[in-house]
């Protein structure tokens, strides 16, 4: 079966819970058992991590698999900071979207840039937790 993985980086474990106006009220893990019914002919695996280094060690380890059809990356407030993640994700195979939940580009100054939307395939922000599906969108359409 076909795989597509998505990545959240820091603080995004408190999704549900964390600044609901901005972020809503869904977790997670009740998302994805609605995005997991929705793509049931794709296997759809999920990390989340805090820390930088872990997920350049997932980008690493998951990016040159040919089985997987692409990552869906919201790298949380590393996008504004991490060149390391944007080198990262220039050196694998598989395409990767940024995503964002909130629009960044109506909040604070420091999340209109992205360090890594121009290593990206495509970045979708603004549309809520439908961020993460319409990026499956655009990973099965390619």
């Amino acid at each position: 079966m076909t795989r597509i993985l998505i990545i959240n980086g820091p603080n995004l474990n408190l999704l549900g819970v964390r600044e609901p106006g901005i972020y809503g009220n869904s977790s997670m893990e009740t998302y994805l058992e609605t995005l997991r019914s929705r793509y049931s002919n794709y296997t759809i695996e999920y990390f989340q991590s805090n820390h930088e280094g872990e997920i350049i060690d997932k980008l690493h380890s998951e990016g040159f698999d040919e089985g997987l059809k692409g990552i869906v990356l919201n790298a949380g407030a590393y996008t504004h900071t991490s060149l390391a993640i944007a080198d990262a994700i220039s050196a694998i195979n598989v395409p990767v979207i940024e995503v964002h939940i909130s629009n960044v580009h109506a909040r604070e100054e420091v999340r209109h840039r992205s360090m890594i939307s121009g290593v990206c395939c495509g970045v979708i922000a603004g549309f809520g937790m439908d961020s993460y599906r319409l990026a499956i969108e655009a990973i099965k359409a390619r």
